[in-house]
């Protein structure tokens, strides 16, 4: 486990709208772009168990989105998917990427539906080559939110937002990890300073506000996993309350032709929990579009 002072030593930053925005990067410049998106309420740290190997394949790029991590949290803020999509697009730009591949997860995946509906519309904007999702509210319909969660959307959502324990984010993470593989505490000590640092606690419950974007929204994010001409995979932990085997059927009935890894003993956080297993079903999804090669990308 790469800690989380390592994690931030080998990043940088970039402004965003005058705020501080933590990235990194990782492997040959020659190489596919491969975006990663993390997700709520933790950090691009989440990815650092599959982050060697990815780059080997890939030239890496990942940030904090606004809000979260290393990255700067504003109390007065309107934390919205869109702006996030927004800050991924001029991570992008900010880059010099031409065309990228995605991987997202959580949170992430609703950025993720977002930069395919924007694909999807076209205009200047890098391509779009192919999307991996890990377990995410992809349908509002299907989302099992948390007790916390719906306390956060709720009235006393700042007053919880401050009085949010580790033992509180430690109680949820065994509940969506499942009981096969729960998270070990160097896991929960990394979550948990994550979300602490620079006074993230605070504003929990202004990130909180992508549930009700993802209702405001479905007809479009929906849509675009529908029309989406690009290769989709989705890797998904079964035993997830909040997303699991109960998302998937949803997933399998709405999107066409559906590419799905099953993860049957894993629950929300697959890249954490299963790193070899995401490794293995994503490389395999990218050999069968002829991106990946056993030595290295092509």
């Amino acid at each position: 486990m790469t800690p989380i002072s390592e994690w931030l030593a080998a990043g940088s930053f970039f402004d965003y709208k005058g705020h501080q925005i933590f990235w990194r990067e990782a492997g040959r410049p020659e190489n596919p772009v491969l975006l990663l998106v993390h997700g709520f309420p933790t950090a691009s740290w989440d990815w650092e168990s599959i982050w060697d190997d990815l780059s080997s394949h890939y030239r890496v790029i990942t940030l904090d989105m606004i809000g979260f991590g290393f990255s700067d949290k504003p109390y007065v803020y309107d934390y919205r998917i869109m702006d996030q999509a927004d800050l991924c697009d001029a991570f992008l730009k900010r880059m010099g990427v031409k065309s990228y591949h995605l991987l997202a997860h959580d949170y992430g995946v609703t950025v993720a539906q977002e930069l395919i509906a924007r694909d999807i519309d076209h205009g200047q904007r890098p391509t779009l080559l192919s999307v991996g999702l890990l377990n995410g509210g992809l349908f509002p319909e299907t989302h099992r939110r948390l007790r916390s969660q719906s306390l956060l959307l709720s009235p006393i959502g700042p007053l919880l937002s401050r009085l949010t324990s580790k033992k509180a984010i430690a109680k949820n993470m065994e509940k969506i990890f499942g009981p096969h593989a729960p998270p070990d505490k160097a896991t929960i000590d990394a979550f948990w300073e994550l979300m602490r640092a620079k006074r993230g606690k605070r504003i929990l419950h202004k990130l909180i506000q992508y549930i009700p974007d993802r209702i405001a929204h479905r007809e479009r994010w929906v849509g675009a996993l529908q029309r989406t001409p690009r290769p989709v995979k989705l890797i998904n932990g079964l035993v997830d309350p909040v997303s699991g085997a109960h998302m998937v059927r949803r997933y399998r009935e709405l999107v066409g032709d559906p590419d799905v890894t099953e993860l049957p003993q894993i629950g929300h956080y697959p890249q954490v929990q299963a790193p070899r297993e995401v490794l293995d079903a994503y490389l395999d999804f990218q050999r069968g579009l002829g991106v990946v090669h056993e030595g290295r990308a092509s």
